[in-house]
């Protein structure tokens, strides 16, 4: 990935002075490793780390129906994991390999090539609860431990190096020639009993969880295979990954005393994959490979490929052609959010802006906790100009989500059009807060300060969270210089 290359650099030069990690520093596999790093500095790492990768990397996947689908399907592992307080956030990389990543503090990155690739929602069950299971298990951060006078920035600038080169052969290549790389090297891939640990916990995940544990061996097998046959993109996924003979007959052994269940896939699994291929190259390309599938029958769901098509023909304006596959898909009576927020966004594109917001209001009754639907929503009343209604929905929803950077920009992009700017200022300057941009942060409210509209309570307001900013500005900047 673009940034996390950048970001390796940083790394390899840190490499040069930190001493390599020793087995004996580590605690016993089990141990929560309070000792060596925090949970909650765990958690300050994995968010400064994603804060780097929504603000810079360009294959960030800003695609609210696979990121709603990614939690969604995250949030049911994680209830059967042994930590499931703990706190997961999954995302999305726009990137062909076969690949998904997990960083400290439970952010757990995957690639559209590995949902693409994956012949069922079992398996793709249980890639990620093999990741969850990294990250209950504290893997990471005995991964990052180097040692105790290292700072957060540093440990920060590992991970992200870290996972540059776990992304990219090349850099890996690159670090391990470095004369004194050897503590990176050395944690380019899990070590076999951290897989073998996760492996059991993952399997006990997804069977609690009700998949088809045979899932995630089918998946790892057909990796295998095809590094072996093709040479392709798998190799990112098990270089880090390794898939020992030893591993696969303990999956093997503790999936012959599991009684076969036989899962059907969800109609969100088999939406969001046909989403991601309609995404792919240029719309006329998709919208040919879909209507082909059609023509000749060729598809598991044909509701699903008609969605694909529907979204294929959004990419290429024809609004027309979107809602005539969307209607056609709902005949089937599948019921999705995704679905109905693809409908709402047909009918305000082709110009209905109340008919698409009719759409979203029923669709939120019927899909109350689908954030997808939330923003969509949200953004179609400041398209309709409607930015008191805007306001109103932004502020009630940030009670339920208090920390989402989305609707904090809504809330901006509201007070903008209300003339508001002292207000605009401020929700901006919360958004970028929640994005580890304390500096920009700072500038917004000197912005909102100086806009002259603001009554004495908001500019009071203003004052007391400026204040706050600069102090933690300073203290990052001393993080930084130690």
């Amino acid at each position: 990935m673009p940034v996390l290359q950048r970001f390796a650099a940083g790394l390899l030069a840190l490499s040069l002075v930190v001493q390599p990690l020793r087995a004996d520093d580590l605690p016993e596999l089990g141990d929560v490793a309070s000792n060596e790093l925090s949970l909650a500095t765990e958690k300050k790492i994995g968010q400064q780390i994603m804060h780097e990768i929504r603000w810079r990397e360009a294959t960030y996947l800003d695609d609210p129906d696979v990121e709603a689908y990614l939690n969604q399907l995250g949030a049911r592992l994680v209830a059967f994991s042994n930590d499931p307080g703990m706190g997961f956030y999954f995302f999305g990389i726009n990137d062909p390999s076969i690949n998904a990543f997990a960083m400290p503090g439970g952010f757990i990155g995957v690639h559209s090539g590995l949902i693409l690739s994956a012949q069922s929602e079992s398996e793709l069950a249980g890639v990620l609860a093999h990741e969850i299971s990294h990250v209950t298990q504290r893997h990471i951060a005995r991964q990052l431990y180097q040692s105790k006078q290292l700072g957060i920035a540093s440990m920060v600038a590992m991970g992200l190096a870290l996972l540059a080169a776990r992304s990219n052969g090349q850099v890996a290549g690159a670090a391990i020639v470095t004369a004194q790389a050897g503590s990176l090297s050395a944690q380019l891939a899990y070590s076999r009993d951290f897989e073998r640990e996760a492996d059991r916990q993952g399997f006990e995940i997804m069977r609690k969880a009700g998949y088809e544990v045979r899932g995630m061996s089918d998946f790892f097998v057909r990796l295998q295979q095809a590094v072996r046959l093709y040479e392709n993109n798998a190799t990112a996924y098990l270089r880090t990954h390794p898939l020992t003979g030893e591993r696969l007959t303990d999956m093997q052994n503790r999936e012959q005393a599991a009684s076969y269940r036989q899962v059907a896939d969800s109609v969100d699994f088999l939406l969001v994959r046909a989403r991601l291929r309609a995404l792919q190259g240029i719309p006329a390309e998709a919208i040919k490979d879909f209507a082909t599938l059609l023509r000749e029958g060729k598809y598991t769901s044909e509701a699903a490929t008609r969605y694909g098509l529907s979204c294929a023909l959004f990419r290429a304006r024809d609004w027309v052609g979107a809602e005539r596959e969307l209607r056609a898909a709902r005949q089937g009576k599948i019921s999705s959010a995704m679905l109905e927020r693809q409908f709402a966004e047909t009918r305000i594109a082709s110009g209905d802006i109340d008919g698409g917001l009719k759409v979203y209001r029923d669709a939120m009754v019927r899909f109350p906790m689908n954030l997808a639907l939330v923003y969509g929503y949200g953004d179609a009343l400041v398209k309709a100009r409607r930015f008191a209604d805007s306001l109103r929905f932004a502020e009630n929803q940030l009670q339920n989500y208090a920390q989402d950077i989305r609707l904090h920009r809504l809330r901006a992009e509201s007070y903008a059009g209300l003339g508001r700017r002292a207000q605009q200022h401020l929700a901006l300057a919360e958004a970028f807060a929640l994005q580890g941009q304390t500096e920009t942060a700072v500038n917004q409210l000197l912005f909102a300060q100086q806009a002259g509209d603001g009554n004495f309570y908001e500019m009071s307001v203003i004052d007391s969270r400026l204040r706050e900013l600069k102090q933690r500005r300073l203290e990052e900047l001393k993080e930084k210089r130690n």
